[in-house]
């Protein structure tokens, strides 16, 4: 009998639980990977934000002038879809919305990008207490260009890319993108601060 990895997907954001076997067949994973990640996102449009924090409003608008910046600025795939993907909660529930999007890609992802969309409210809730915790770390400084990419893609008059275009990018880096039996990227049960 052959394990099959089973993916915990949120019902509110997708139609049926999926069953992958990963290591057996790339290109089913790779094409269940661009679908998923595609209706997770698409899932923002017409998700309105408030006006006074983002003035383009719309969270699909949002996450791919995030991701545009993300992309001009490296050349980290992993990054690319931190930014692309880091708002994807709010489709569901936006007070808790990086905790939702963490937990979507929870296990199909790497942990690296789980933990950088799962952290990335902390400089804005407690910017003090997040630099304290995370000082002269790697994960500060992805948090800190997270941030500033986030605080940038708020243009109401952004030039954007399709969603499906943003995938599709995202898509010919899959094999960096996946989770894989790593060692966490940063110790989820270390308190901030």
């Amino acid at each position: 009998m052959r394990n099959k990895q089973c993916i915990n997907i949120n019902p509110l954001l997708a139609d049926q639980p999926v069953t992958l076997i990963p290591h057996e067949n790339t290109d089913n994973l790779s094409l269940f990977l661009e679908k998923h990640l595609y209706s997770l996102l698409i899932a923002l449009q017409g998700v309105r934000q408030h006006p006074r924090y983002h003035p383009e409003k719309d969270a699909l608008y949002h996450s791919l002038q995030v991701f545009q910046l993300a992309h001009k600025a490296c050349d980290d795939p992993q990054l690319w879809a931190v930014a692309l993907l880091h708002d994807i909660g709010k489709a569901v529930n936006t007070p808790k919305h990086a905790e939702i999007g963490a937990d979507e890609l929870e296990g199909l992802l790497s942990s690296r990008i789980v933990w950088l969309i799962r952290h990335h409210l902390h400089l804005l809730k407690a910017p003090r207490r997040t630099r304290h915790w995370l000082r002269n770390t790697p994960q500060l400084r992805e948090l800190e260009r997270l941030r500033a990419w986030d605080l940038k893609g708020r243009s109401p008059h952004a030039t954007v890319i399709t969603p499906l275009k943003a995938i599709d990018i995202l898509m010919k880096h899959s094999k960096s993108l996946l989770f894989r039996s790593e060692t966490a990227y940063y110790s989820e049960n270390q308190a901030l601060g």
